[in-house]
């Protein structure tokens, strides 16, 4: 007697409505909860109950649309299956949603609905019962030849399925072990049938009916499974291991098969790509590696991942410029005109570029050095590389460095990632196709760095001189000789570059250009250019030198050139707009227009000529040529000025200086601004300032409450103790931008001294310098670009440490016949600078010589 644990279901179950399919017993489905009954059912039965009876639920099937929140309940069947709740799945977000695993325990028949909200609860009547089962002479008894068909179909089913799979093995004995009133319904949910067959068993309730209508599905099935097995080609099983290494081919109905074709063109790649090996001219490591990779290859399957990867390896070591090289053109004077004629001023680097090729001329094999251009912004550091490369007459690949913050950019994946190429560097060498390029590697101040590596780290290796003859890229595997490659890199400043990667570049300083020099850009190459992006020519507008000149002074206030090119395509783009419309309204003239309009045009000539574009464009007449483009033509234009010459207004109180800061995108002037008032000795700094300048401005009052008598400096309480009873405030003005570094003490130094002593700072001196508690002034950076920083505000004097004094060299002549330097080594010296008239120092009394 095999038997179970008796289960009565209870006389009232809450019903799940589901319109998926169909759960018989004995079965297993998955169901989704969407509708608000349903939704209901789930958070009051399951979600909080604990008892396995509160999991029982009553499963209607074949419900219309059950997720609709109609007021009435829908009509229902007439049978369901009490099901167990095995498991829940689901969230309330975005919206609402649970999934149901349910299995099957019995039929019941719905007596009468108690309740239809929140959730429908049925009072129901079990129709089988999980007791114990008969034995199985009770059954053939009963049953007769009915349940013995049945189970020999059954058997005959499972048995033509594959024994192999776990799942059919474990099916096979099921149908021995269980009692076979519950193999019908079991049956019935593993076959293929609709939910309209599944239904109808459902409602047989009877176990000889049930027996009936699954025979006929069963026997449909076994036809089915016949019918496949006649389709199949008779060598199937020794086939497998074709079709797994192989794929399938479509069978072409003239030669045979694609793939007899395929193999053969793939055949004959393998043996091109095994000549180009043999005659190549790469070194012997990187040959032998190939031959080895090549026999792997030609034993290795194609469908295979490995055998793509090993052939864009070895096509890309067939394709490396291993011994291709240009040849340099050597010629000093055409290289010297040529980069005069692409760039002006810049004349450390035209320098630097023919020491190179003067070098490269007298020595063959001279290693490529490794200059790194440092500059603002705008100052043409790319393009003076580009420049480079023609003179030599090599290839150009530029290599944009910022942002990049994963050393594999650099040296490439190994082989053995998914998806793995080589960095860079190599792709460069194999775009170019030569091994002595110009690689520009821009923005090498902008690397990143993150959990993939360090790319600043891995260009260590590239941008060596004495290591880069044995770069080996991670894809390759095998060392690639950099040493005839001329390595550029760019950046706006070296303090985010790393010491080490420093340490083996060439250091180019490029500052910003002075105005002179930009007025001879704008008429050497950046007007030129605009006048052919915008069609216009020199017939049709006219810029003179003074509106250049107005353009840089008050409408750009930069180191580089970007902003006053941006201003002169708008200008060529307001003219554009007047040409196109003359040449509308010309073409629209008749003949009897044209006296008209001479006429129009004497009487205009007669007048005053007009100041500005809007002037001559507002008559309906079309512009005379050339526009000339004067101050009221740019104010019309590019709106009003806006920069102003505002140092002599910001210095009409005691109390204000004027500083030089360097930025990274160049030089500017920087005002000080200091107050007092009653207090308790407090210093207030505000401005945005970092640490250093904030020592700087603790350096600068303590300097000067030591040095209080002999300055003659009092407070407000006519004390020399310069923080008795008194605050003070310093402030920077522009609080928006972050400023550090010592090189304004001097100038906190002149603002309090004006402050206290209450005397006026020059407003026509800059300075620029650090300072210490004994009054020393040190050198600092960034000489040059504050010197045109101070020459663009149109500054007379300018104060700098005396151990600057050598970087003046570096200053245009023209700019040094504007200035005035003082250079200075102690704060005395500044300060009697700072003011007119010097400032004031008590003598001290002689001291009396000594009788000893």
């Amino acid at each position: 007697m095999s038997s179970v644990s008796p289960i009565q279901i209870p006389s009232r179950l809450p019903l799940l409505l589901t319109h998926e399919g169909v759960l018989l017993p004995g079965s297993t489905m998955r169901t989704s909860v969407d509708s608000a009954r349903n939704l209901q059912l789930v958070r009051n039965r399951l979600l909080k109950g604990t008892s396995l009876q509160s999991t029982i639920l009553g499963v209607i099937p074949n419900t219309p649309d059950p997720a609709s929140d109609a007021q009435d309940l829908p009509p229902l069947h007439r049978i369901g299956t009490a099901a167990l709740a095995v498991q829940v799945v689901g969230s309330n977000w975005p919206k609402p949603h649970y999934t149901l695993l349910i299995t099957g325990l019995c039929r019941f028949q719905i007596v009468q609905v108690l309740k239809e909200k929140p959730y429908p609860i049925a009072e129901v009547e079990q129709l089988d019962r999980l007791e114990e089962f008969p034995s199985t002479c009770k059954m053939r008894e009963e049953l007769g030849e009915l349940s013995e068909q049945f189970y020999k179909y059954a058997v005959q089913l499972v048995e033509m399925l594959d024994m192999s799979v776990p799942a059919v093995a474990k099916l096979r004995r099921l149908l021995d072990s269980l009692p076979r009133e519950a193999l019908p319904d079991i049956l019935t949910s593993i076959i293929r049938t609709s939910n309209k067959e599944k239904l109808q068993i459902l409602d047989a309730v009877s176990l000889e009916e049930r027996f009936k209508m699954t025979i006929p599905l069963l026997v449909r099935q076994i036809e089915g499974l016949k019918l496949l097995q006649k389709t199949r080609k008779p060598k199937q099983d020794d086939d497998k291991r074709v079709i797994a290494i192989r794929p399938i081919r479509r069978i072409t109905h003239i030669s045979g098969t694609l793939e007899d074709e395929d193999e053969d063109e793939d055949n004959d790649d393998i043996v091109m790509l095994e000549k180009k090996i043999q005659t190549s001219s790469m070194p012997e490591q990187a040959h032998r590696v190939c031959v080895k990779e090549i026999k792997r290859l030609k034993k290795m399957p194609q469908s295979m991942p490995e055998y793509a990867l090993t052939r864009n390896y070895l096509e890309l070591m067939v394709e490396l410029p291993w011994n291709k090289s240009t040849t340099d053109r050597l010629d000093i004077r055409a290289a010297r005109i040529l980069l005069d004629n692409d760039h002006y001023a810049m004349e450390k680097l035209k320098k630097r570029v023919l020491e190179y090729l003067a070098v490269r001329q007298l020595k063959n094999n001279l290693k490529g050095p490794i200059l790194c251009f440092v500059g603002p912004p705008g100052v043409g550091k790319t393009s003076v590389g580009r420049s480079v490369a023609k003179t030599l007459g090599r290839e150009f690949h530029r290599i944009a460095l910022g942002g990049v913050c994963d050393q594999s950019d650099i040296r490439g994946h190994r082989r053995t990632y998914v998806g793995s190429m080589p960095g860079r560097i190599i792709n460069g060498l194999k775009t170019v196709g030569v091994n002595n390029p110009v690689f520009l590697l821009d923005e090498v101040d902008k690397l990143g760095k993150s959990l993939q590596g360090d790319p600043a780290a891995a260009l260590l290796e590239v941008l060596d001189p004495e290591q880069n003859h044995n770069f080996t890229d991670h894809y390759l595997n095998v060392a690639f000789d950099l040493s005839q490659v001329l390595f550029i890199a760019t950046a706006n400043t070296t303090a985010t570059i790393p010491a080490a990667l420093l340490d083996r570049m060439e250091i180019i300083q490029v500052p910003g250009y002075t105005q002179e020099e930009k007025i001879e850009i704008a008429h050497r190459h950046l007007i030129p250019k605009q006048l052919e992006q915008h069609g216009l020519t020199p017939q049709q507008i006219q810029i003179p030198q003074v509106t250049t000149l107005d353009i840089i002074t008050r409408y750009t206030r930069e180191a580089g050139v970007r902003s006053l090119d941006r201003k002169l395509g708008a200008i060529c783009r307001a003219v554009a707009v007047k040409v196109a419309e003359g040449q509308h309204k010309d073409a629209k003239l008749d003949r009897s227009d044209v006296t008209e309009r001479e006429g129009c045009r004497e009487r205009i000539l007669e007048d005053e000529k007009p100041e500005s574009i809007s002037d001559t464009t507002d008559l309906a007449l079309p512009p005379e040529m050339p526009i000339l483009i004067d101050f009221h033509a740019l104010k019309d234009i590019l709106g009003p000025p806006m920069y102003e010459m505002e140092v002599s207004q910001r210095l009409s109180q005691p109390g204000v200086a004027i500083g030089l800061a360097w930025t990274p995108l160049g030089g500017e002037i920087m005002f000080v601004e200091a107050s007092r008032m009653d207090g308790e000795g407090q210093l207030t700094l505000t401005g945005q300032l970092g640490d250093v300048m904030k020592e700087s401005a603790h350096l600068a009052i303590s300097w000067l409450r030591s040095n209080a008598k002999k300055y003659q400096l009092t407070n407000a309480f006519g004390s020399f103790d310069l923080l008795d009873n008194t605050d003070i405030h310093l402030h920077f003005p522009a609080g928006a931008v972050t400023k550090d570094g010592p090189s304004a003490g001097v100038t906190i130094v002149t603002c309090l001294a004006s402050l206290f002593s209450g005397r006026l700072v020059r407003s026509d001196v800059a300075m620029t310098g650090e300072i210490t508690l004994r009054g020393l002034v040190l050198p600092v950076g960034g000489i040059k670009d504050k010197v045109l920083a101070a020459h663009r505000a149109g500054l007379k004097q300018v104060i700098i440490p005396r151990r600057n004094e050598k970087d003046l060299e570096g200053i245009p002549g023209n700019v040094r016949q504007d200035l005035s330097f003082v250079t200075a080594s102690c704060l005395d010296e500044v300060l009697n600078a700072a003011f007119d008239g010097g400032f004031t120092v008590k003598t001290r009394p002689g001291l009396l010589n000594s009788k000893l």
